[in-house]
């Protein structure tokens, strides 16, 4: 598995009675779990198959933007 980093959120989803895992920077990238880890082990395979699908199709990949994300989004969760 890659060392690469990306952003990870995971939430509780009611709906899917379920954990959800999402990787803002990978759009479309996310993975279920019934457990907060199983998301979370599920979405790190999710991202490895991203990278691997947009290398083969030619798409450029988005550098983890990590500490300038989470950066971004304190200051608009501050503004509310």
């Amino acid at each position: 598995m890659s060392d690469v980093k990306y952003t990870i959120e995971t939430f509780y989803s009611e709906e899917d009675e379920g954990y959800i895992a999402v990787v803002p920077e990978l759009p479309g990238c996310s993975a279920f779990g019934e457990t907060p880890e199983e998301a979370l082990k599920e979405v790190k395979i999710a991202i490895e198959l991203w990278i691997k699908a947009a290398k083969e199709m030619g798409k450029d990949i988005p550098k983890p933007m990590g500490k300038e994300l989470l950066k971004e989004i304190v200051e608009k969760m501050a503004k509310i």
